[in-house]
């Protein structure tokens, strides 16, 4: 037996990559359903060699299904998620609105997978934010190993973690450049972002951090230790798809670049590209449309007595949505639902 699965969103960019996922990845599917809004009804999507018509969200019955992935806004989330969850149907959120729960697990399966069991709650679990996601599978094995006192993240984050509208705009802007008699001022973003960078992701808060950074802190406290300290600066670049972070790691106890190198070279999801030569590294371009978060850039930190620097890459459609989704997805089958 298989599962039946639901993803609701599946004609946005992070649903319709859960869909390649799924299949890529031969999840052990009975029956999916590919959800969408009213406007968008009867719009065709793939899974695997078959084509999928998207149902109405409003008026779909989650009663008999397994798990439903969702990848719609926190406002059709905080109204949709309830319903599939009451009707007995997992809820697998990527939004940010169960995120900070207390009752929701957080999970990215690398990093905390048992955490998958306490679903029962609300039948509901939380996918984290495609930037915090990357990052903690990266730093988990080195905190096993020393003990991660702080972290300094700089991100540089691609036009498709704020959808189809950033991904649009990047485009047009750029082909606007070499136009001279075209304009498109900015519209999803605060500023012109073909040829720019933005140092400005979600909304401000009191303190002049922005939303994303503040998330950042949040949830890698929740997921991996509430007393790491960690700072982030997170920048909006044009880059279509593939978030970059710069990391600056403070440890409790010494470890050296070289065996940190290994012990990524051994982590589950990660990928280790680390040349001290022209090219010898990973960029966004190259991690588009792979499972594996990339690190590059290994060295010690000589103004700490136990610092590290590293660069870390990863698809955002995937490990920092869809395919953590799914992952999570494949440990709820296998630690609690049981089938397949």
């Amino acid at each position: 037996m298989g599962y039946k699965v639901v993803i609701v969103g599946a004609t946005g960019n992070v649903g319709r990559e859960m869909l390649n996922i799924l299949a890529e990845r031969e999840f052990p599917v009975d029956e999916i359903a590919a959800l969408a809004s009213r406007r968008s009804l009867g719009t065709e999507v793939s899974f695997g060699d078959r084509t999928l018509k998207t149902q109405d969200l409003a008026t779909f019955d989650f009663t008999g299904w397994d798990m439903a992935l969702f990848a719609i806004g926190s406002d059709a989330t905080k109204e949709y998620a309830p319903k599939a969850a009451g009707a007995g149907c997992v809820v697998i959120d990527n939004s940010s609105l169960y995120r900070y729960d207390p009752d929701v697990p957080l999970v990215v399966p690398e990093v905390n997978a048992d955490a998958v069991l306490g679903y029962a709650k609300k039948n509901i679990i939380a996918n984290p934010n495609c930037s915090t996601a990357q990052m903690v599978v990266a730093l988990k094995p080195l905190h096993d190993r020393a003990r991660i006192k702080r972290v300094v993240v700089s991100t540089y984050q691609s036009v498709s973690g704020a959808g189809k509208e950033g991904m649009d705009e990047l485009w047009d802007q750029t082909k606007a450049v070499y136009n001279p008699v075209s304009d498109v001022p900015p519209s999803k973003f605060t500023k012109q972002i073909a040829f720019n960078v933005i140092p400005h992701i979600d909304v401000f808060m009191e303190d002049g951090s922005t939303k994303e950074e503040w998330k950042m802190v949040a949830e890698t406290k929740k997921i991996l230790d509430p007393k790491i300290k960690l700072t982030a600066t997170c920048v909006r670049v044009p880059v279509f798809v593939g978030h970059s972070e710069a990391l600056n790691i403070e440890f409790e106890e010494f470890l050296d670049e070289d065996e940190a190198r290994d012990i990524l070279r051994e982590a589950p999801g990660i990928m280790v590209i680390d040349k001290r030569e022209d090219g010898g590294y990973i960029t966004p371009v190259e991690c588009v449309g792979d499972f594996a978060t990339y690190i590059s850039r290994i060295r010690q930190d000589s103004t700490l007595d136990n610092g590290l620097n590293l660069w870390c890459v990863s698809d955002n459609l995937r490990k920092g949505a869809a395919l953590n989704a799914v992952q999570i997805a494949e440990v709820l089958g296998q630690k609690a639902l049981k089938k397949g």
